[in-house]
């Protein structure tokens, strides 16, 4: 049994808590939390940390199995060259990627990550998950814009699904994003999909979507050129919403992965689908496309936002605490409790894991991790906070 303490507890049941107590099973199930209205006596059995205690964070898109990519794409070349790069990547030794995602899948823990929704391609990770300290849920990505090779992509992902099973984990196979998905393999995936909890999907990452769903021509075309995988004839959906709302699986929640170019009326359309949450990676953003998603739009429009990392082909590090201080610093009316909220319990609604995760009360087990070295005052994260795991 350990107790903790702090000078803020955030449960995310109720107002941040003056150094309340959390009591806690040795395993990290938590037995209670106790108020002490500000006033907590000295006892040996208590930890008492000078920082704000919250539950575990949630990662609603992360690429585990591209760890080995750490610095080998440059910076702010566009998402559609970047999608070129990451295509030629791809054939790294094996043990080379499996070295790489083990050693990520340690510092996610470590950095305070507990729950985490990973996107994969191939089973590469699959023992590294059932290893790992960390949650994870896989979707199993499905992309292909040719409509004569459909057929061969579904299988592909059905077959990831199987192998998924075989090693004990669960995996959902959901499309890669309205742009790489043609519409027979769609309509094939959204009838496979159906039985989904959650389902993802790469979101108005780049201007240049929308122009090659439109008319099939900007740097999205060019890029499939020059891959040599653009098919002789192409079977799009229109744009983002008729993809989302006419093509993708209406069942579970729905993740949205990046918004960077989202506007007011495709995010008010989308909204009417329900059970809809909404990604930010700023990290990643910027790192492609050296712009950041209407975060105030968002919030304006009343949408449910969670946060995730993305990759190391795209991000610096897999870190939710250094995405958190980046929306901070771009959107500083974003309060840290709102921050708060995004990286725990909206991460822990929006993969269907709200009973274990997410919020700091008695039965669960979250992970309890300890934000340090930021305006107590405040209540804002500065440059040097760091986080640090505490069960």
């Amino acid at each position: 049994m350990k107790r903790f303490s702090a000078q803020f507890i955030f449960t995310n049941t109720a107002p941040p808590l003056k150094r309340a107590v959390i009591t806690a099973e040795d395993d990290g199930t938590i037995v209670k939390v106790e108020e002490s209205r500000g006033e907590l006596k000295e006892t040996q059995s208590v930890e008492f940390y000078n920082g704000i205690i919250v539950p575990g964070f949630v990662n609603c898109h992360c690429h585990l199995e591209l760890s080995h990519l750490r610095g080998a794409i440059a910076e702010g070349m566009g998402l559609s060259d970047f999608i070129m790069n990451v295509r030629t990547l791809r054939n790294y030794d094996q043990k080379e990627i499996i070295t790489a995602a083990a050693k990520e899948d340690d510092d996610l823990f470590r950095e305070g990550v507990s729950l985490c929704a990973d996107i994969c391609n191939t089973p590469v990770t699959f023992d590294i998950k059932k290893r790992s300290c960390i949650r994870y849920l896989s979707l199993g990505e499905v992309f292909g814009i040719d409509p004569d090779k459909a057929g061969k992509r579904m299988d592909e992902v059905m077959h990831l699904a199987k192998e998924a099973e075989d090693a004990g984990l669960k995996l959902y196979p959901v499309p890669h994003s309205a742009y790489s998905v043609s519409l027979p393999l769609f309509r094939m995936l959204r009838e496979k999909s159906s039985g989904n909890r959650v389902t993802s999907v790469h979101f108005m990452e780049s201007e240049s979507e929308a122009i090659f769903l439109m008319d099939h021509s900007g740097p999205m075309r060019r890029s499939y050129e020059d891959s040599g995988l653009l098919p002789a004839s192409l079977q799009m959906p229109k744009n983002h919403v008729e993809a989302i709302m006419d093509e993708v699986t209406p069942s579970g929640n729905l993740i949205l992965v990046h918004n960077t170019y989202a506007d007011r009326n495709t995010v008010s359309e989308v909204k009417k689908r329900g059970d809809t949450y909404w990604c930010l990676c700023p990290g990643s953003n910027l790192y492609i496309e050296n712009k950041l998603p209407p975060v105030e739009m968002l919030m304006e429009e009343n949408c449910e936002i969670v946060i995730g990392t993305d990759s190391l082909s795209s991000n610096k590090k897999l870190s939710i605490l250094r995405e958190m201080k980046i929306i901070q610093e771009h959107f500083p009316s974003v309060k840290l409790e709102e921050l708060i909220r995004w990286a725990t319990i909206n991460g822990a609604e929006a993969l269907g894991e709200r009973d274990g995760f997410g919020t700091i009360e008695p039965g669960k087990r979250p992970g309890l991790i300890l934000l340090q070295d930021l305006d107590l005052v405040n209540l804002r994260l500065l440059e040097e906070t760091t986080v640090r795991r505490l069960i």
